[in-house]
């Protein structure tokens, strides 16, 4: 994979998953999704499409982006995720607030951004 793969599929990632996001949370899902492919030691590509672990790969029939402006956001903010400290102290999953999900106590409480709260 080239460089330039792996920063459309993290772009991706944030734009699907946190689009709506300040930009702090936007950030905060692209260094969960950098710390899974170092932890899994995978290209970013392979970490954002594995079964059940964004839910946008399997609910889109397509990936292709309809809003412009928030992609080039989402963009700005893997820009920043990559140029950054981690300040989600290696997250490698989160979820919105208004739901719990099993796995949850299986993993230590980092933060909130945005709406989403994130784990290690």
């Amino acid at each position: 994979m080239t460089l330039l793969e792996g920063i459309l599929w993290l772009t991706l990632n944030v734009y699907h998953e946190a689009r709506s996001e300040p930009q702090i949370g936007q950030v905060a899902v692209a260094h969960v999704t950098l710390n899974r492919a170092l932890e899994k030691q995978l290209p970013v590509k392979d970490v954002v499409k594995q079964p059940y672990q964004f839910s946008w790969i399997k609910q889109k029939k397509s990936y292709i982006p309809n809003d412009m402006d928030a992609f080039l956001k989402c963009m700005r903010s893997v820009y920043i995720a990559l140029q950054s400290q981690d300040f989600t102290h290696g997250a490698t999953h989160y979820h919105l607030e208004t739901i719990t999900p099993e796995w949850v106590s299986d993993y230590t409480y980092i933060n909130q951004y945005g709406s989403h709260k994130f784990y290690k």
